[in-house]
């Protein structure tokens, strides 16, 4: 596309939307409350939740027939910057991913079934998109569901699924004889054993490996009838263009961090901000973040577009966005000093959500790869 071509899509509920989640965030997600939820068996605060379902921000991007409010799928890059900079720890990303999926692959008495539940936060959903071994390409799925009398029966298993534990709903791809499918596995489907919890860098975050073997489903539990591969893909992009905009918030909040503590400690009498060593490498993180924040309202901007040119704008996001907040979060640290190691140290928390989510989904190193088959072929 070229330049005098590029036009960024930011309606005025997209600006009402950020704003509104800005302030509440700011009010609400404090670093204090951040580290209590930690502690919680979810790992988040459900009045939180419900509060958030009232505000809409689960139904952003699903139809008003079923509660949503029909925006773009983009908009969500409103919100999800703001909880990047917060560190906010809810099952936000999983159930929208899920959502989507829903959207692009169920029938309409499936989506009636479970998407006004999830835009009211009543359910809570998730899915399994990465293999047993951690690989993030839909060809890899090690999931398999084969056909019986009645129904079908999944064996197989999945890693890397957010907030498994407590899901009423979760999406299971899977690979069948004519393709890949969908299936929605409920809570009352999995036994104790198909849930083992995973070790993460970021204690915000719950995330589990699933165990598929003797799952045994009625017919009714596969979304739609055809070949999902492409729905799978989606869901893919999506969760590019979703995590690119929660690194960009963390690059922020981290960048926020250090700049306040650049401008209040002294060292041989001066704010070490004064110091050109520490004042160049700020400057850098400023302009890689405002970068991110481009990236992210293009890519925002032509998701829904064609999907060519949505992948790539999402695949550039969340390469360079997981590189800025690697760097901004790495850098305040060591700016901070000793104290930056400490678990007292807010800026460790925004170093922790860095590392998982640069790699959630796929790294730069990956991304770029793929870019590079995509752009150069």
């Amino acid at each position: 596309m070229a330049a005098e071509e590029l036009k960024l899509k930011y309606t005025d509920e997209q600006a009402m939307l950020a704003d509104s989640a800005w302030g509440f965030l700011r009010e609400r997600c404090t670093s204090d409350k951040v580290r209590e939820w930690m502690d919680l068996s979810t790992g988040y605060d459900t009045t939180l939740w419900q509060e958030m379902a009232d505000l809409g921000w689960l139904g952003i991007a699903l139809p008003e027939e079923h509660g949503g409010s029909c925006l773009p799928a983009g908009a969500l890059v409103s919100v999800v910057e703001p909880m990047g900079r917060y560190l906010l720890a809810t099952p936000f990303l999983a159930t929208t991913l899920a959502g989507q999926l829903l959207l692009g692959t169920a029938s309409k008495a499936q989506c009636r079934e479970w998407l006004p539940a999830i835009a009211k936060g009543e359910c809570i959903a998730t899915l399994a998109l990465s293999d047993a071994g951690g690989s993030w390409v839909p060809e890899h799925i090690d999931v398999k569901a084969s056909r019986m009398k009645k129904g079908w029966r999944l064996e197989g298993k999945a890693s890397g699924v957010l907030e498994l534990a407590y899901a009423d709903l979760v999406l299971v791809p899977a690979r069948t004889d004519q393709g890949l499918a969908v299936f929605a596995v409920s809570r009352e489907d999995l036994s104790y054993t198909a849930i083992e919890r995973e070790q993460l860098v970021d204690e915000t975050r719950r995330s589990y490996r699933l165990d598929c073997d003797g799952i045994q489903l009625d017919d009714s539990a596969r979304l739609g009838k055809g070949d999902a591969t492409a729905a799978i893909h989606d869901a893919h992009a999506l969760a590019w263009l979703l995590v690119g905009s929660e690194l960009t918030g963390v690059a922020d909040g981290a960048f926020s961090l250090m700049l306040d503590y650049l401008k209040t400690r002294k060292q041989f009498g001066k704010t070490i901000g004064s110091y050109q060593a520490l004042k160049h490498p700020a400057v850098e993180i400023m302009a890689q973040i405002e970068d991110s924040r481009g990236l992210m309202q293009y890519a925002a901007s032509v998701f829904e577009g064609d999907k060519g040119e949505s992948a790539v704008a999402a695949r550039m996001l969340k390469a360079y966005a997981g590189e800025t907040a690697a760097y901004a979060t790495d850098r305040a640290v060591q700016f901070h000093g000793a104290f930056g190691f400490t678990w007292e140290c807010d800026v460790q928390l925004y170093f922790r959500r860095a590392t998982w989510a640069r790699h959630v989904f796929g790294d730069a190193l990956h991304h770029r790869a793929r870019l590079a088959d995509l752009l150069l072929d």
